[in-house]
């Protein structure tokens, strides 16, 4: 069974598609109008080593807000429809990653509740044309979406850059190892769904 899905969202904001593999090879083809958001959704891709098709567009004159939000739900519909029953998945995953003064943890139990915490302290700036603030706007609707439990501690980190990349590299190793296959046949609950 292939694990992928497409979700597309149009509204009076915003209009995305999404295409999502997870059982990629790291391709991504990512168009939105933040060429700092593609980058964090390249490496999502590559460190994941999933396929993503993102196309969004929309109303960007008052900020990026609704745009990153949307492609949030739009992904986050996506993750859970490609999971499907989620029969013989590990479900838990953990990572730490460091990229220079920066070290990132994200934790994740693909559980079927939604849940966020997100624990990363960081400067109010603009990279390019995004907020860096918005990025927990991004991950909640992810999860509300997704119905996953995650939690993103940062421990260590200055530069604003590093740490949202390291977030973005550390989520997509945990979401590939808690969608891994295993051989056994079962959904791994002792309520027999997630």
């Amino acid at each position: 069974m292939k694990r992928q899905a497409r979700v597309s969202r149009k509204t009076k904001e915003t209009d995305i598609i999404v295409e999502f593999n997870i059982d990629g090879s790291g391709k991504a083809e990512i168009k939105t109008p933040s060429g700092f958001f593609n980058h964090l959704m390249e490496s999502f891709t590559r460190h994941g080593n999933f396929d993503l098709k993102l196309y969004a567009e929309g109303d960007i004159e008052t900020g990026l807000h609704h745009l990153i939000e949307d492609i949030g739900i739009c992904l986050g519909k996506a993750l859970h429809k490609a999971l499907a029953d989620k029969n013989s998945i590990e479900r838990f995953g953990f990572s730490i990653i460091p990229m220079d003064e920066t070290e990132i943890t994200v934790s994740m139990d693909l559980s079927g509740r939604a849940y966020l915490r997100y624990d990363v302290d960081i400067p109010y700036e603009l990279i390019e044309n995004m907020e860096t603030i918005i990025i927990e706007d991004f991950f909640r609707a992810l999860v509300s979406n997704a119905f996953i439990t995650l939690h993103i501690t940062k421990n260590s980190g200055l530069n604003s850059h590093h740490i949202l990349e390291a977030v973005f590299k550390a989520f997509a190793r945990t979401l590939k190892s808690a969608c891994a296959l295993n051989n056994s046949g079962i959904i791994p609950s002792t309520k027999d769904m997630l």
